[in-house]
């Protein structure tokens, strides 16, 4: 079965005008043409463009990836340490993303208006990740509240060791969450559900007073948007819909 330039690019969300310029440059020449001379793409093809895109989401040069493909379609490269290679990539993506995604959680979480630090100082804290980029979202979502105000009194205070600081605590909590999920630990337990009263003590430390009721919220929200399901996934795999129903057990344990 073959498929055409356009059928291909709607797979792969890419142009017909990067299907033709891939093919120009003899990175990806489909294998068969139709009686037109129109391009007729196979399945090898496909998973060949598959590869192609994987090395250029991690920013690969083309000049670098026909080398990568190239070597291994000629058998020069051991399948299985092209598969390594492509986990180590991966592994370090993921590395960075979650990084980024942590990021983004204090920006939104903290409401991050008023952080009281120097360029310099935002850049060792956050890398080059902007804490401010959702800044205006937060504000139209909860600029009202009084949890949002409290917020926004105490990040202006902090300081960059005080960032670093709530960072860290952050990091080693994901960490001994993550192993709690790896063990098997049920959401309604009590290794769970203490994990989940830390994490809401954590904001009403760090944030604002966050009752219950604002932390059952906050749980549904880390499963329903997609970037504060991304971050705790990042962490864990599956672990935000987990940290979910333990906030929620803790809930109900507490308030009973």
């Amino acid at each position: 079965m073959s498929y055409s330039v356009g059928q291909v690019a709607g797979f792969a969300g890419v142009t017909v005008r990067t299907l033709h310029h891939y093919d120009d440059i003899g990175l990806l020449a489909p294998s068969e043409r139709s009686h037109a001379g129109h391009r007729r793409y196979n399945d090898a093809d496909l998973d060949r463009l598959q590869q192609i895109l994987f090395y250029r989401e991690l920013g690969f040069p083309l000049e670098e990836v026909a080398a990568l493909l190239d070597d291994q379609a000629a058998g020069r490269a051991d399948p299985r340490a092209h598969l390594r290679r492509q986990h180590e990539l991966l592994t370090a993506r993921i590395e960075k993303l979650q990084k980024m995604a942590a990021a983004v959680e204090h920006a939104m979480e903290a409401r991050t208006m008023g952080i009281n630090l120097t360029p310099e100082e935002r850049f060792e804290v956050f890398g080059d990740q902007n804490p401010e980029q959702y800044a205006q979202e937060a504000e139209q979502r909860w600029g009202g509240t009084e949890a949002y105000a409290e917020s926004q009194r105490r990040v202006a205070r902090y300081t960059k060791d005080d960032w670093k600081r709530l960072q860290a605590e952050a990091a080693a909590w994901g960490e001994r969450y993550a192993a709690l999920v790896d063990a098997g630990e049920p959401p309604s337990g009590d290794a769970a559900t203490d994990l989940a009263e830390e994490h809401r003590q954590h904001i009403c430390t760090w944030f604002y007073a966050c009752s219950y009721e604002l932390h059952t919220g906050l749980a549904e929200m880390y499963v329903a948007d997609e970037r504060f399901k991304a971050h705790y996934d990042a962490v864990r795999p599956g672990l935000a819909e987990h940290l979910k129903e333990a906030i929620l057990a803790n809930a109900a344990r507490r308030t009973a």
